[in-house]
């Protein structure tokens, strides 16, 4: 069954608990978003309250995938930039799928309902994006379109003695 996108959903009590538990479930299963497990719901929230603060200010965008049965099983985040020479692009954050639904091509189907929303913001040309690398992520954003922009050797350290490279990749929208 395809999922269900919807930008900029209501953030009712059942999303904010829909995304907290994605987050969590894709970090307990070594996604790289932004932490390490064993991670819980309570390490987690305040990141979580992070993106939302910042769209209720406009400065973030949510896309979600659902379910067949409703349940939040995908998320992007959209990033504007406040810089007056970076306007033209956003970054897209948090890109998460269910680990249960992966292979699917849930992921495929995320990451092109990201581009069709963002060619619908006022002035945005592309996406940008970064990973960590040492899971194969860069190849899976190369097969959605996306084009290595740039990358930082060993950036992200995932623990003592496991740096990452930071990836930086480039959609352009135009």
């Amino acid at each position: 069954m395809p999922l269900t996108f919807t930008l900029d959903p209501v953030v009712t009590p059942a999303l904010h608990d829909g995304v907290l538990d994605l987050w969590t479930d894709v970090s307990n299963a070594g996604g790289a978003v932004g932490f390490v497990a064993p991670v819980d719901r309570e390490r987690i929230r305040p990141e979580l309250v992070k993106h939302l603060t910042a769209m209720a200010e406009g400065r973030h965008r949510l896309l979600v995938g659902h379910d067949e049965d409703g349940e939040v099983v995908a998320t992007a985040f959209f990033a504007f930039n406040t810089h007056r020479l970076m306007t033209h692009w956003v970054w897209l954050y948090t890109v998460m799928v269910h680990p249960r639904h992966q292979g699917k091509g849930y992921g495929r189907d995320l990451m092109a309902a990201a581009a069709d929303a963002a060619r619908g913001f006022d002035g945005i040309e592309a996406i940008r994006l970064s990973c960590r690398g040492g899971l194969g992520l860069e190849r899976f954003y190369a097969s959605c379109g996306y084009k290595e922009a740039g990358r930082v050797p060993a950036a992200i350290r995932v623990a003592p003695g496991d740096d990452r490279d930071d990836i930086t990749l480039l959609l352009p929208l135009v």
